[in-house]
């Protein structure tokens, strides 16, 4: 199975099994580059649900940008970031484009911060709408590595 299609349905599963939409895209971009950290999936946690179920920026789209700065992320103030913010920037225009948002409680149309609208969430089945987003997440984030990384696109040094 190709590279990124494996990381594509490794995201939707680990999303099917109860991590979260950030730790499930997270960790499947990690697994992709080769990346382990006992800090994967704790670091995501957080932007699930859209920061702590706030309705703001995807969780998805936040598990794929950390995704995405574990390719290409700086470990030195000195370092440019283009090649980072080139994938990032991509990655959020493809999504908006095929959603037509980016925000958590437009895509999900509940309000998660209410037992109402984590109520309507589950009862409209919304989980599995959010498995799609994990998985264009994962596959917008995974194409713009590899089309960085062959120099196709973006981020001049």
């Amino acid at each position: 199975m190709d590279p990124i299609e494996k990381a594509v349905k490794k995201s939707g599963e680990l999303f099917a099994s109860g991590y979260c939409c950030a730790e499930a895209v997270l960790m499947a971009m990690a697994e992709a580059q080769g990346v382990q950290s006992e800090l994967i999936p704790r670091i995501a946690t957080g932007f699930c649900a859209g920061i702590a179920r706030r309705g703001d920026i995807c969780g998805a789209l936040s598990g794929a940008i950390m995704g995405i700065n574990l390719a290409f992320g700086r470990n030195s103030s000195d370092k440019p970031r283009d090649k980072d913010y080139a994938a990032v920037s991509e990655l959020m225009k493809q999504f908006e484009q095929k959603f037509s948002s980016s925000d958590c409680r437009d895509l999900t149309g509940c309000d998660l911060t209410t037992p109402e609208g984590r109520k309507a969430f589950e009862v409209n089945n919304i989980k599995e709408q959010c498995n799609l987003y994990c998985r264009e997440a994962t596959r917008i984030a995974m194409v713009q590595i590899e089309k960085i990384d062959a120099g196709l696109v973006g981020g001049s040094e």
